[in-house]
């Protein structure tokens, strides 16, 4: 218990440090967030997130370990996929990349609020009623199949019953006002578009988490793995956004992958008390089939580009 005590301050000062950090002082004021800056906050929240990896495996045991980086590797992967949808609410509302990290980052305070409401609450319906491991096992395997078959479709977020929700009961004016979510005009209190993105951002990951939160605990039940092991990947989801916002579009595999890892968790889920699948083989499996879909993809995208360069112009 005195473990568990120091590792849940630790994690805490961790978090409520980075976060002061992240928004007092380096992004005070509002600026477009580079390449280098995004390539060194990823490498930050990774590092740190390894290190804590490493403090769990050396006070709660080697097991223990093995199930944070799973968890974590598990919600990294599955969190790649919220960066297509940031990439379409960021484009279809016209969001300044000055203002996009700021979006992200109330973002994420509010995800990790309601994810810790998720996780607590599953933690106690698992420990009660041992038999929803097996919905939520069934439930990955459709979400997996689902992911596996869909097909990229245009939206048109006016007609998103979030967006329309939004506009019923709060007013909105028409154009940004600098970093601001709220303004006063004509003796009243209006929402901005920022406001409105972050209306967007929350529910979309709320949606995600639904998907995201059982994944991991189909590798442990302890509800302190799998939340620390949560929010040390959303914490990162920023910065890894800037990074690679424009490269996602080049991964044309990952949601076979993610489809993939989804029914494979369900799979270990569903088969629990009939066969048991290790840790150190889940996470053997999840890294090979992320490595695999990744080189795939880029594999395919360079043919893809060579096919375009090689096409005959037509002169007529």
């Amino acid at each position: 218990m005195p473990a568990d005590l120091g590792l849940w301050i630790g994690f805490n000062v961790i978090v409520v440090f980075m976060l002061v950090l992240d928004l007092g002082v380096f992004h005070r004021h509002a600026h477009e967030v580079g390449i280098k800056e995004a390539a060194i906050w990823s490498a930050i929240w990774i590092g740190i997130s390894v290190s804590f990896g490493a403090v769990v495996y050396a006070t709660r045991g080697a097991e223990a370990g093995l199930q944070f980086y799973s968890g974590y590797l598990i919600e990294k992967a599955l969190s790649v996929d919220n960066i297509f949808i940031f990439v379409m609410i960021f484009a279809y509302f016209r969001v300044p990349r000055r203002y996009q990290h700021r979006v992200l980052f109330w973002g994420i305070i509010g995800a990790l609020v309601m994810r810790a409401a998720i996780i607590f609450a599953g933690a106690a319906l698992i420990q009660r009623f041992d038999w929803m491991m097996y919905i939520f096992g069934a439930f990955l395997v459709l979400t997996g199949i689902r992911m596996g078959i869909r097909k990229d479709e245009e939206h048109d977020l006016e007609k998103n019953p979030v967006i329309r929700l939004a506009r019923r009961f709060l007013p909105f004016t028409h154009e940004y006002h600098g970093q601001k979510f709220t303004v006063r005009q004509q003796a009243m209190r209006m929402g901005t578009p920022l406001l409105l993105v972050l209306i967007f951002v929350e529910t979309t990951d709320l949606l995600f988490a639904m998907d995201s939160i059982p994944a991991v605990f189909a590798v442990t039940q302890d509800p302190f793995i799998v939340y620390t092991s949560n929010v040390f990947a959303i914490l990162g989801l920023r910065a890894l956004y800037f990074l690679v916002a424009g490269l996602v579009q080049r991964l044309r595999h990952l949601q076979y992958g993610l489809s993939i890892i989804l029914v494979f968790v369900g799979v270990k889920m569903l088969l629990r008390d009939i066969y048991h699948i290790s840790t150190q083989a889940s996470l053997v499996f999840i890294i090979s089939v992320l490595v695999i879909v990744v080189i795939t993809s880029l594999i395919s995208d360079r043919r893809q580009a060579g096919a375009l360069t090689e096409a005959p112009v037509d002169k007529d």
